[in-house]
């Protein structure tokens, strides 16, 4: 059974490195700047901090989740271009994984009222055959990482 978000962002509180929280009209100003709305984990998760270093700091922190501010669409953050060859525009890196690949988000679909996470592998983005389903949600995303503290927890090896 899940854990419930409440207890993971104790975790995260507890035994990582959390950012301050964001404010209401952070999240606003950023939900208004890049067009759509954060889901319910999303929004609990920045209420409580605007982004986070968990298991380890900079630089040797496996996951960072990125702050409101440094969030952006997928392809911009691999590929530096904003450019339909590099992948929809609906993806988004919400958490750099410090070899330059990302954990994305993507917001053209929800399941659940929840955004599902993938891999955003550099060297095959935007590619599905690579490029595969990391979490159904960003909780479950959390609950991995917190879980078993191994950077890319969701590749067999």
């Amino acid at each position: 059974m899940a854990a419930p978000l409440s207890s993971l962002l104790e975790e995260v509180s507890r035994d990582h490195f959390p950012y301050p929280p964001a404010t209401p009209e952070e999240i606003a100003q950023f939900e208004q700047s890049v067009g759509w709305k954060l889901d319910l984990d999303l929004r609990a998760f920045y209420l409580h901090c605007n982004g986070a270093e968990l298991v380890e700091r900079l630089p040797d922190c496996p996951y960072q989740i990125l702050p409101l501010s440094k969030i952006k669409r997928a392809r911009v953050a691999i590929y530096g271009e904003d450019d339909d060859k590099w992948g929809p525009a609906s993806v988004y890196a919400i958490c750099d994984v410090q070899d330059g690949n990302y954990v994305l988000l993507d917001v053209s679909r929800q399941e659940n009222g929840r955004y599902a996470l993938v891999d955003g592998y550099h060297e095959a983005w935007p590619n599905p055959k690579y490029c595969g389903p990391v979490a159904s949600s960003f909780s479950a995303f959390l609950e991995g990482i917190l879980r078993t503290r191994r950077n890319l927890y969701w590749i067999e090896g």
